[in-house]
């Protein structure tokens, strides 16, 4: 990780993912935010939405489109793949999800409501990820784009590697 992904010790609270934590308490609070925000925003957080989001919210991995729609169809919503993306779609453009593009797979945001830039560490063999907060406009990557008279409008910073759990493991 650059300077700019690495969080420093009062940001070690903001990394979420990979430590133990009350996780029911963490999915009810992050839905509570989403139904806050969309109540707030006049956004329809429609029954798909809502499942899509409780499901990410269970995981702290990402999950494949199809894999959404397969546990979609299993709780008695929709088949077509449209379905899923309509939800994905939705609740990416408004910051409760991140697509993860290593993995062509989407992952609930760790800290909704809040603007940031995320900076994911991905394990390369359970597919758990942890999101932390990166400073895009700082660090190496906002000297160039300053130099270059580039305005970051948005990062995204993936990093692969073994979480804890699996490091355990071996």
């Amino acid at each position: 990780m650059t300077s700019e992904t690495t969080p420093n010790s009062a940001d070690m609270s903001a990394l979420v993912g990979f430590q133990k934590h009350d996780h029911a308490h963490c999915v009810e609070t992050a839905l509570t935010t989403a139904e806050a925000r969309c109540k707030a925003e006049g956004l329809r957080l429609t029954p798909v939405r809502h499942k899509v989001l409780e499901m990410l919210l269970q995981e702290h991995r990402a999950l494949g489109a199809y894999a959404i729609l397969d546990r979609l169809r299993q709780e008695g919503f929709g088949s077509q793949p449209p379905v899923a993306y309509r939800a994905l779609d939705f609740l990416v453009e408004n910051g409760f999800v991140h697509k993860i593009e290593r993995l062509n797979a989407f992952v609930a945001c760790a800290h909704p409501g809040a603007n940031h830039s995320p900076a994911f560490m991905i394990c390369r063999l359970c597919d758990a990820v942890a999101e932390a907060h990166s400073t895009p406009a700082k660090g190496a990557l906002g000297d160039a784009a300053r130099a270059a008279g580039f305005e970051i409008e948005r990062t995204v910073v993936e990093a692969e590697g073994i979480c804890p759990a699996c490091t355990e493991k071996a």
